[in-house]
């Protein structure tokens, strides 16, 4: 969800990772956990989508209708502002390191799951998810990150 931004579109992509999962599954080796693995494969799904989506926008140009989303009360609008200034921030991280804080925080993987997800060694897993931080705080002073 975090990666995608879009609830059915996450929802979509964990049932295509499972698939891949399953017919992946005689290629698993054991080096890593189960669950590494699987988001492993979860990332390559959503790195799969988000370049597809990328594609589609450049291609059809669509502007989306910010005046057509419902008002919510204030306490629903503030919790959706700050969603909004932590997807954009979020965004402006470099993808290694976005994918490094939200495999850890997000996705509660330890520092050697991410490393085994993706494909790096824990210490360097470790410094992206440490800088990306590092980043957020920058974009981000009046959060608490």
């Amino acid at each position: 969800m975090a990666l995608l931004a879009s609830q059915a579109e996450a929802e979509e992509a964990v049932q295509e990772a499972l698939l891949a999962a399953y017919r992946g599954m005689g290629a698993y080796r054991g080096d890593a956990s189960a669950r590494a693995w699987l988001f492993g494969i979860a990332r390559k799904v959503c790195a799969r989508r988000l370049a597809v989506r990328t594609r589609q926008a450049k291609r059809l140009r669509l502007v989306h209708d910010a005046g057509a989303a419902a008002e919510l009360p204030d306490v629903d609008a503030e919790r959706r502002e700050r969603a909004v200034r932590l997807r954009g921030a979020l965004a402006q991280l470099k993808p290694s390191e976005r994918e490094a804080v939200l495999l850890r925080y997000q996705a509660g993987l330890s520092y050697r799951e991410v490393a085994e997800a993706c494909g790096i060694e824990e210490p360097a897993a470790r410094k992206r998810a440490s800088r990306a931080l590092a980043n957020l705080r920058k974009l981000l002073p009046s959060e608490v990150v």
